[in-house]
């Protein structure tokens, strides 16, 4: 049996020599953005990745919870826990997600994640394309002094549509 390899996209750099473009972020920098029982950091946002992709590590404390079902229409989602135990829904069940444990999201894909248990926990998140997810994260404590014309408002804008 033959494998059937999928063509590579086209080219997207061009130039006669390759350049040095890479850039490093150390494990121990301070998050870009917190908010009680959360720390997000922005390893690589949408800007950075020219719209590719957006990649995030996500820390929450013990019980610091995490957002019910929902589904995004314009991205894909991806989940990796790098330690402690996250709740994973998939659309049907709640399951724990464990270190090196992954779960995958296409668009429209019903999905949620919480910290439940005792102790932190901390996983990558991964939206594809990339989409300026720090303006959702940063905004999302503003949400209870809005109306429910804004949040929805807000919601719709941020491409996140909740299961009620």
């Amino acid at each position: 049996m033959s494998l059937v390899v999928p063509p590579y996209p086209p080219p997207r750099y061009t130039g006669d020599e390759p350049e040095v473009s890479a850039w490093f972020k150390r494990a121990d920098q301070p998050p870009d953005h917190q908010t009680p029982g959360v720390n997000h950091h922005y390893l690589a946002n949408q800007q950075d990745t020219d719209g590719d992709y957006g990649l995030y590590r996500v820390d929450i404390a013990p019980a610091g919870g995490g957002p019910p079902a929902h589904f995004h229409r314009t991205m894909s989602e991806a989940f990796f826990v790098l330690s402690g135990t996250i709740k994973l829904y998939d659309g049907n069940d709640w399951t724990d997600g464990r270190q090196g444990d992954f779960l995958y999201v296409p668009p429209g894909g019903i999905h949620g994640f919480r910290n439940e248990a005792d102790e932190p926990a901390s996983m990558l998140m991964l939206f594809a394309p990339g989409s300026p997810r720090e303006a959702y994260f940063e905004g999302f404590g503003a949400l209870a002094d809005m109306t429910d014309d804004e949040r929805r408002e807000w919601l719709v804008r941020h491409d996140n549509f909740f299961i009620e």
